[in-house]
């Protein structure tokens, strides 16, 4: 017989401005934001974190920049939302108009996704 789990701990909030919370996660660097304050708080010891990893920073920011750049512009969701309506309610015509659209929708959302996998520094799996 296993002992139970140990309750886990209050969480403890607090209210910080955004120009403090910018202060800390620059100071954090490469450590998630909890876990640096914690560092801090008990006066720079070594704490055991469990399930705290080190933030990965982007790999290729131009990248990113370029991904968020087409979700601007790309109007996605609002397309694909008028998609799926239409085809909720039995009114999408499969015209080679539709299809193309689908088709274009889908490429995009491909493109945004290995360039997001690119500037995470992962790769995309469809490499040959």
């Amino acid at each position: 017989m296993t002992p139970p789990n140990p309750p886990k701990s209050a969480p403890f909030s607090l209210r910080l401005t955004f120009e403090e919370r910018a202060a800390l996660e620059k100071a954090a660097g490469n450590l998630p934001l909890g876990a640096y304050i914690k560092l801090k708080a008990f006066d720079g010891r070594p704490l055991q974190l469990q399930g705290q990893g080190v933030r990965r920073p982007v790999k290729d920011p131009e990248a990113l920049a370029q991904v968020l750049a087409l979700l601007g512009r790309a109007r996605l969701s609002n397309n694909l939302n008028q998609l799926a309506h239409a085809a909720n309610t039995g009114s999408l015509p499969v015209t080679p108009e539709t299809l193309a659209a689908i088709q274009e929708a889908c490429a995009e959302v491909t493109m945004m996704r290995q360039a997001l996998l690119q500037a995470l520094g992962q790769r995309s799996g469809l490499e040959a």
